[in-house]
């Protein structure tokens, strides 16, 4: 079949897939007819594909939970947060960690008393742990030891009550052992929750400096997940499998990107209670224990920043491993470089190389493809996933154009976010009648195929971290000696892209790389403080309307 004949199959004839519409907050919407309401009815619904709970479900060292242990765990902290905290619907609960099993466990746990989840950047600083918390107006955080540190300061005049995990037991007002060893064993907490209510709110880099809240409801993420399974119910059907086709094995998933972002937390996570899937974590990113995992977990899916990918790619041809079991050699966060495509197919032969485009603002829910498609087109971000998306490419008046025109993205979904926490003007700016302006430029073709081009807005990102450049330029303007500050990304051949800035300071005032970093250190996460610093004391170079004008300082900089 044709790529639409296989759509429109699968539509038809799959009642999981079969669609409708409705109507929400008074904009008419595509959806799919039979998902479940919540998120915490999809966790209950897909039990009997998960060996009727029996199944292994989530691995992490030597520690592993059936899918029946994992969902008791979810509901003991789920009656922890009702009966011993006093939460309930609308209640936010923020989570600061590393990829532990309990942030899975907590996702869900605050879900099902129809709690909002703040996820937090385990990166971030004190400083910015307090905007978000502050923002958020989360009051109980369950946080690892590291990030208990970090929330330290801010306990006292914040009001926080804190739950400590792992190496944070001890460090914090309430412990998650105790708290879950004093709950037994029982009937799940079921709350009635409404398609359209709040389910999390995530925060990403803005162009204002300050990351924006995105807020994302429970139809929004069931939206995605729903459309990500329509994908592998359409690919047989139009790749049909052949005699060197691999077997099909159980379905099995390694995270290796952090849980704070939409990549791991629903294209991984979530996705994986309706595939269904087991799913594996990483104490952290290491190439080697990631083949170790792959190996012993019988992993098929991999999807990582393209960074990883490379690494994992360099791991292999040195250990000599083949990793049969992978399926999926999947890329999110960052563009794959073109060349890394065929690389990959070649060192992988049994998976299918596959590039995905999302948002945080879009549940990770965009365009994407796999295969030799893919491998004709390594340039291209790939088609719309349907069946409820809608996408158009407008030019800087709100036209459609044409195809193989440039202008910008928008998309239309439930999978949309509500809106912008607490920022009503940005959120009217992004957001008209369902369409969502990506702020990233591109253009599609006849046959639907979509290319990426550049970004209107001013991200830099590294290694699938999105960083503002109004944020790193409005820290390092709290210096005394910097007149004027201009971040921008420079091509790094691991992460994609690196953070760098031309300075302009004082006069007679010099600054090292190593002194900016030690200035930045209180103000930013790690990972935002510039690589490469440019330092002049005349003033950056100027557009027409007396901007800074970014790309022309950044030429300047790199043509140096």
């Amino acid at each position: 079949m044709t790529f639409e004949q296989a759509v429109r199959h699968v539509e038809k004839h799959d009642p999981m897939f079969q669609t409708t519409t409705v109507t929400v907050r008074g904009i008419t919407y595509k959806a799919f007819r039979n998902s479940p309401r919540n998120l915490p009815e999809m966790m209950r619904s897909n039990r009997e594909k998960h060996g009727n709970g029996a199944a292994d479900y989530l691995v992490y060292a030597n520690e592993r939970w059936t899918y029946d242990e994992f969902c008791d765990d979810v509901d003991r902290m789920a009656r922890v947060l009702r009966d011993r905290f006093g939460l309930s619907k609308d209640s936010r609960v923020a989570i600061a960690m590393r990829n532990y099993p309990e942030y899975l466990i907590m996702m869900l746990a605050i879900s099902s008393i129809g709690g909002v989840v703040v996820l937090l950047n385990a990166w971030w600083t004190t400083e910015e742990l307090e905007y978000a918390l502050q923002d958020s107006e989360a009051r109980l955080v369950v946080a690892d030891g590291p990030r208990l540190e970090r929330l330290r300061p801010l306990t006292a005049p914040l009001g926080l009550t804190t739950i400590g995990v792992r190496d944070g037991e001890g460090h914090a007002m309430h412990g998650y052992a105790e708290l879950r060893g004093s709950i037994e064993s029982g009937a799940m907490i079921e709350t009635d929750i409404d398609p359209d209510e709040d389910f999390a709110i995530i925060y990403s880099s803005g162009t204002t400096g300050h990351p924006k809240g995105v807020v994302q409801t429970h139809r929004g993420a069931m939206t995605a997940v729903y459309s990500w399974l329509m994908q592998v119910a359409i690919a047989p059907l139009v790749n049909p499998p052949g005699p060197h086709t691999p077997p099909a094995l159980p379905t099995s998933v390694l995270v290796v990107t952090p849980l704070f972002h939409v990549t791991a937390s629903h294209t991984q996570f979530l996705y994986s209670l309706a595939a269904p899937a087991k799913i594996s974590l990483l104490h952290k990113w290491d190439p080697i224990d990631a083949i170790r995992v792959i190996k012993a977990e019988n992993v098929t899916r991999f999807l990582g920043v393209p960074t990883q990918s490379a690494e994992l790619m360099a791991a292999v041809r040195e250990t000599g491993e083949t990793l049969p079991s992978l399926r999926y050699m999947g890329a999110g966060g960052a563009k794959r470089p073109p060349a890394q495509v065929a690389q990959l197919a070649e060192t992988f032969p049994s998976a299918a190389v596959g590039t995905g485009w999302g948002m945080t603002e879009t549940n990770a829910l965009g365009i994407g493809m796999m295969g030799d498609v893919y491998k004709d087109r390594p340039n291209a971000a790939g088609r719309l996933y349907p069946p409820v998306q809608e996408l158009r490419i407008l030019d800087d008046a709100g036209n459609q154009l044409p195809p193989n025109t440039l202008g910008e993205i928008t998309v239309k979904s439930l999978a949309n976010m509500r809106c912008y926490l607490n920022k009503p003007e940005e959120t009217a700016v992004v957001l008209k009648d369902g369409w969502l302006s990506t702020g990233d430029l591109g253009m599609i073709d006849e046959e639907g195929f979509v290319t990426i081009l550049d970004r209107k807005k001013h991200i830099i990102i590294r290694g699938g971290e999105n960083i503002s450049c109004l944020e790193v330029e409005g820290a390092l303007h709290r210096h005394p000696d910097v007149i004027e500050a201009c971040a921008f990304p420079v091509p790094d051949e691991r992460l994609g892209e690196i953070v760098g800035i031309a300075v302009q300071l004082r006069d007679g005032i010099s600054m090292s790389q190593t002194e900016m970093a030690d200035f930045l250190c209180d103000h930013l996460a790690k990972f935002k403080i510039p690589e490469k610093l440019w330092c002049q004391h005349m003033p950056l170079l100027r557009g027409a309307t007396d901007k800074t004008d970014r790309r022309a300082v950044r030429a300047a900089c790199l043509g140096r």
